[in-house]
């Protein structure tokens, strides 16, 4: 149980309940069971007869039930405090946690720490043994571990459809893109641990032995990769044929790429040769010698799509289209994720138009899994550096992939090296490597053993070693941590993965759905999966505060964007007044609301409307707009999303325009909201109140600001006093103002104002001279700030 310590006589004041409110200036996540602790701190304070407090001792156990901002006048008297402390605190930003159904227990030793940590401690109210000694080692394993504040935690059914097979041995999924096996063009998306590269296998095999395809090239981004495309008897699961791969053109091996676009070549002369599995770089090479009609009547499949781009300087997209335009081959391509996170298109409208898409949401994959009950994405704040925060978060019980930050990333030590060093000693003692596996093994303080592989050592000996091993464990006690820079994300398959800490603000949403991937596999013993995104805190004193920020706000976009991919679909239709026919399970009805009038529109809404809210969620400008409580709802939904929409696709006419905007704006505010059943009725959450989902009218919808949730979860993660830094942040790139006029307002308005009114102008404020003093503070405290970058040499690059 987590046990917070607290200073006497509060501590005492809170056992005999009559204080209810404790004051700390951090959020806490937790929820539930708490013992209380009295602090060592000020020890040999005494009660009124005389008798010394408790301390150093656990004396009470209550429920914390909430963590909200401190407010003086709700939480003061029950804080013990007085008015001016009170304010004081809600001045400071301070968080009230509210306490309730407080008992005095027998009290027993705790050695304290700064904030909540673990005792072993049972419901009966005693200890299971002493919080200082364990009956093994001495020594009780306690970490201060903080719970990651969560924007996404979805439940899902464990109805096994995504992983049961039919006759054929193909999973729903598979069996899915089967149906579409005579498109010669195949886009298909699918979240990771679907099946795709055994979905390809089915695929291949169809297209060699019935199409008249006579050779099948997969090209996959890294070497590792490879090997799931090694050979694998099908038939025994009751295809009609093996995939059988000849090693001599396995070409996802070690080695240069002259001689592997060699045995490319090879391979296409060799007419017995059907299968050839290589790396994107490999087929690139091979590719600048070979004459295109080569590869007529071959099929190419690209695995990890998304690093295709329509740019004209990405050469596996130059590839691609040369193959479109100018040999019979098919094509198949397969990714977990198809946006890139660069703004940049997979594929222009015209060329991905000739693809067959078949899709399989995240949503269909997750919930038809057998053990993964519920999945969780978040984030935590730190500050200073993020090895400071390792040890609140990373939780050793957890089967866990750690990400490190990027060497030039501004949160990065410029020493990976030195990082992973840092990492084992927070865990524990190194005893050894093994010389064989290059398996780390850090002994914890209660004794328990953490295997540990480190990727961020890219000595390739000693990679390789490592690789081999977790290419071939089948138990969850053969790892319990990897600490990967590049590395163990699209591809890499651990299913007993049960959390992914990333360090640092990836720029690719394609990043962050990979990684989220890896421990989203299902696997026995697995109930939860969590994502956690480790955060700098913006500090309003720092020259980066923009680019914290800026990261902060991009990390809360992948949250939301996120929970629209791992949320079940919708279908939405308008509702009539003379309609009196039952709604189908997940239709909803919509007065107003415009149905794709074209089958491009209706292409869009099935295929590609979370590839389309990513572009609308990486737009700058709607980015500003984020935590931007004052900002009409109208605005984001009617002018700010259309334009995204256009710019995406040109092709549309406003009217198409308007129908694809409104099942954009329909369905994120149907999935940011909660929907609950009372008795037949079923009732939406929208702008913090429930609404008859019988009685949604379009008009309606648009009046929500569908980041809202986004802005009500950050404003309960940090205090008041860096909400405020991240608004001025983001109000100063909207501000225009000469120095000249924020001096003036500054020097003759400003003062005058703050004197009379005894507080600072409002930027939201009604009255135009005092919204424009507001500017004005913002815009002087942002040149301050610019002042101080430049004179301050610059020790980190920016992500």
């Amino acid at each position: 149980m987590k046990c917070l310590m607290v200073r006497q006589p509060w501590a005492s004041q809170i056992a005999n309940g009559s204080k209810t409110v404790e004051i700390r200036s951090w959020h806490y996540a937790h929820r539930g069971d708490l013992l209380i602790g009295a602090s060592k701190n000020m020890a040999g304070q005494r009660r009124a007869d005389g008798t010394p407090y408790p301390s150093g001792m656990a004396i009470a156990h209550v429920k914390l039930v909430d963590c909200v901002p401190f407010n003086a006048k709700q939480h003061g008297k029950a804080a013990g405090c007085d008015r001016d402390t009170a304010q004081d605190c809600e001045d400071s930003g301070d968080w009230a946690w509210i306490l309730a159904d407080a008992r005095a227990i027998e009290p027993f030793p705790v050695k304290g720490q700064v904030k909540p940590f673990e005792v072993d401690y049972d419901e009966r109210g005693r200890m299971q043994y002493a919080p200082t000694e364990s009956p093994r080692r001495g020594v009780l394993h306690t970490p201060s571990l903080v719970t990651p504040t969560n924007l996404v935690n979805v439940t899902y059914a464990q109805t096994s459809a995504s992983i049961n097979t039919n006759p054929q041995g193909m999973r729903d999924m598979q069996a899915r893109a089967f149906a579409a096996r005579d498109a010669q063009y195949l886009l298909l998306k699918a979240p990771p641990a679907s099946g795709k590269s055994r979905a390809l296998m089915f695929l291949g095999l169809d297209k060699l032995y019935n199409q008249g395809v006579k050779k099948v090239i997969v090209a996959v981004p890294e070497r590792s990769i490879g090997s799931s495309f090694s050979s694998t008897k099908l038939s025994e699961h009751g295809f009609f044929a093996d995939w059988e791969l000849n090693d001599d053109y396995n070409l996802c091996t070690p080695g240069g790429e002259t001689s592997k676009v060699k045995a490319f070549q090879q391979f296409l002369d060799d007419k017995a040769a059907t299968l050839l599995i290589c790396t994107h770089a490999t087929l690139r090479f091979a590719f600048e010698g070979l004459e295109t009609s080569r590869l007529n009547n071959t099929l190419l499949a690209i695995d990890e799509f998304h690093h295709v781009s329509a740019d004209v300087d990405n050469r596996l997209g130059e590839v691609l289209r040369a193959i479109m335009n100018t040999t019979t081959a098919h094509i198949i391509a397969m990714t977990g994720s198809y946006f890139r996170g660069d703004s940049v298109p997979v594929l222009q409208p015209d060329d991905e138009a000739r693809f067959t898409k078949v899709t399989y949401n995240y949503y269909e994959q997750l919930n038809g899994y057998t053990h993964l009950k519920t999945l969780g994405i978040g984030y935590h704040f730190y500050q200073g550096r993020y090895l400071t925060a390792i040890g609140e978060i990373l939780d050793t019980d957890k089967k866990t992939i750690l990400h490190i930050p990027n060497v030039n990333a501004g949160e990065s030590t410029k020493d990976k090296r030195n990082e992973v060093d840092r990492i084992l000693d927070i865990i524990g003692r190194v005893t050894h490597q093994d010389a064989t596996t290059g398996v780390i093994f850090v002994e914890r303080t209660d004794g328990k053993i953490i295997k540990v592989a480190d990727l961020v050592n890219d000595t390739p000996k000693d990679r390789d070693k490592i690789v081999a091993y977790l290419r071939d464990i089948n138990s969850a006690a053969d790892m319990d941590l990897i600490i990967a820079l590049g590395m163990a994300k699209e591809g890499f398959d651990w299913p007993f993965c049960e959390h992914a800490l990333t360090v640092g603000y990836r720029g690719s949403l394609t990043e962050i759905i990979q990684i989220i991937g890896r421990a989203t596999r299902d696997s026995q013993g697995k109930p939860h999966a969590q994502f956690t995104n480790l955060i700098a805190q913006p500090d309003a004193a720092d020259a980066q505060v923009k680019l914290s920020v800026n990261n902060m706000l991009k990390a809360i976009t992948a949250s939301l964007l996120m929970e629209q991919v791992l949320a079940p679909n919708f279908t939405f239709k308008t509702k009539r007044f003379d309609d009196e026919e039952d709604t189908p399970p997940g239709t909803i009805k919509i007065r107003g609301f415009k149905e794709p009038s074209s089958r491009r529109v209706k292409d869009i809404v099935e295929s590609d409307l979370n590839d389309l809210k990513a572009a609308i969620l990486q737009d700058s400008t709607l980015l500003k707009v984020l935590p931007g409580e004052f900002v009409e709802p109208e605005v984001i939904n009617k002018v700010l999303i259309p334009k995204v929409i256009r710019l995406k696709y040109p092709d549309l006419t406003d009217a198409q325009v308007e129908e694809v905007r409104q099942h954009v704006v329909a369905d994120s505010a149907i999935k940011n909201g909660e929907i609950k059943t009372v008795g037949d009725k079923q009732f939406v959450r929208m702008a913090g109140k429930f609404v008859n989902i019988e009685e949604l009218h379009i008009d309606l919808i648009d009046r929500i600001n569908p980041f809202q949730k986004a802005f009500e979860v950050l404003s309960k993660s940090v205090t008041s006093k860096l909400l405020k830094v991240i608004q001025e942040t983001i109000d100063a790139g909207r501000i225009a103002m000469t120095d000249e006029e924020a001096v003036i307002l500054y020097r003759d308005k400003i003062g005058v104002f703050l004197k009379t009114h005894g507080r600072e102008p409002a930027i939201n404020a009604p009255d135009p001279l005092e919204k424009r003093m507001a500017e004005a503070l913002v815009y002087l405290r942002n040149k301050r700030r610019q002042q101080q970058a430049a004179a301050t040499p610059a020790t980190e690059t920016p992500a």
